[in-house]
């Protein structure tokens, strides 16, 4: 079972190192990068599980 916690921009915010928040402009885009990969794959994620539960309820009603 996942269980999944929504976070506010300031919860992140604040639980944002140091190390992050003196980064450089190089390391950020870095950072960037990775979350932009991240957001796909959630996406990609949602769509898959539409596209089986879809698939599913076709089947059910197939048979």
């Amino acid at each position: 079972m996942s269980v999944t916690k929504d976070y506010t921009l300031q919860q992140l915010a604040e639980g944002l190192p140091k190390s992050l928040l003196n980064a450089s402009d190089q390391e950020l885009q870095g950072f960037q990068m990775i979350i932009d990969e991240t957001i796909k794959l959630r996406e990609g994620h949602r769509n898959l599980q539409k596209l089986i539960k879809s698939f599913s309820t076709a089947q059910i009603q197939r048979t």
